[in-house]
């Protein structure tokens, strides 16, 4: 039964690795760590491309493939069985690949005997506890953790066969046809199967997204309250790129306990669908206390199932820029943060490098009028003073601009830009 499971595999993997695939930017970095001893630890939201990455990171080498999504491996006991039958389909494999591996029970058991032996691992996960202390300090040895989302705004581009080059962009059909794609982007996301198959997104994100509310939640964690949850998560979609309180949503969506709540909220987070940011004081008791900001990991989830929300193309914007700065490193709560001055005046993102700040984002998708313009310079002149930090920039759809205030330079950078170019 095993062998037959295992063979089946083989089949899958050899099937996989005929297809071509769009490189991944995360790539250069594995493949410094892909022959030491260290365990590839890829994890990262379901069908964000991890099991693909790990096919490009493999071309060409012979390695073993497993992969825990499927229910028949999981009722093995005895894990001296399961490594004979990989000898026995694959001969001596070079590297060992387990994919989705929080499936299996107690898998880190299984890992460290494979490691203790010598095996060269890949692994992959859907969770991001498989990259905390806790899960990590499980593993016997060293390991490297790396995270795949869905595509960024260059790996999109190209998928789609295109290069922005900046004289091009004078060109107003050229210049036209980025802000399409950006537009597509900015409402459709960049979860692969969506781009390079052209699958309806709204339809494909929406049954995607119940599924991992259903697999990586409300199964894994056993919630006695799916609906509860399921609200949650709905509320959370249509309110994301805005502040919440663990107490208005207890009162909003009616949950008895502010402890389940919040349990409900860590298990979103760990499952990839959403991040709650603090807002950034020196004080830790402040930033605990603070209300804090919800975003989702990708834009299609917004718009397959938000209600209503389409049309909030800031809102939109600004979550676009925040699951940006997630690929390029920046922690949630550690390096990332958002700010209120004490004027209650918002600014989006604060990055923290260190001790220090190291730069303010604001995040406005038009600035329409005198007004408008002056309150967001305001701002964000009153929290540069406030942090003691002079790199600034506003994020705006199509403005380039430097405006000069206070011994201040704010950078107006245009969307596209920044995300190509940073």
């Amino acid at each position: 039964m095993i062998k037959e499971i295992i063979l089946q595999q083989k089949r899958e993997k050899e099937f996989i690795s005929r297809g071509e695939y769009i490189p991944r930017e995360k790539l250069a970095i594995a493949e410094k760590f892909l022959n030491t001893d260290l365990i590839k630890i890829i994890t990262g939201p379901r069908r964000a491309g991890k099991s693909t990455f790990c096919f490009l990171l493999l071309k060409g080498r012979n390695f073993a493939y497993l992969n825990f999504d499927d229910e028949s491996l999981l009722k093995i006991e005895n894990y001296d069985e399961l490594i004979r039958y990989i000898w026995e389909v694959y001969g001596s494999p070079e590297f060992i690949m387990l994919d989705e591996i929080q499936n299996l029970n107690n898998w880190e058991l299984f890992v460290n005997k494979l490691k203790r032996r010598g095996y060269n691992l890949i692994i992959t996960g859907s969770n991001s506890k498989l990259l905390s202390r806790e899960f990590a300090s499980a593993l016997t040895g060293r390991h490297i953790p790396i995270e795949i989302y869905p595509f960024n705004f260059r790996e999109f581009l190209k998928a789609k066969n295109c290069e922005i080059k900046e004289d091009d962009m004078l060109i107003p059909e050229e210049k036209g046809r980025v802000l399409n794609y950006l537009d597509e982007y900015l409402r459709n996301g960049g979860f692969p199967e969506v781009i390079i198959k052209g699958i309806e997104p709204k339809v494909y994100l929406g049954t995607l997204f119940d599924s991992i509310l259903f697999r990586d939640v409300v199964r894994k964690y056993k919630v006695r309250f799916s609906q509860k949850i399921y609200d949650l998560s709905l509320y959370l979609i249509n309110n994301c790129s805005s502040e919440f309180s663990f107490n208005k949503l207890k009162n909003v969506l009616d949950f008895k306990s502010i402890v389940t709540l919040q349990n409900y909220i860590s298990f979103l987070e760990e499952a990839y669908i959403f991040y709650s940011l603090n807002r950034y004081s020196y004080k830790i008791k402040e930033q605990i206390k603070s209300p804090r900001k919800g975003y989702v990991i990708d834009n299609g989830f917004i718009s397959s199932k938000a209600i209503l929300f389409s049309q909030n193309m800031g809102r939109l914007m600004e979550n676009l820029v925040f699951t940006e700065l997630l690929k390029k490193g920046f922690e949630p709560n550690k390096s990332l943060f958002y700010y209120k001055t004490k004027n209650q005046e918002e600014l989006d993102f604060v990055i923290k490098e260190d001790t220090k700040i190291k730069a303010l984002i604001q995040v406005c998708y038009q600035i329409p009028d005198t007004k408008t313009r002056e309150r967001e310079i305001k701002g964000l002149l009153t929290a540069s003073n406030e942090l003691d930090c002079k790199e600034l920039y506003i994020i705006t759809w199509d403005i380039e601009e430097e405006i000069k205030r206070e011994n201040r330079t704010i950078m107006l950078i245009p969307l596209y830009k920044w995300l190509y170019y940073n």
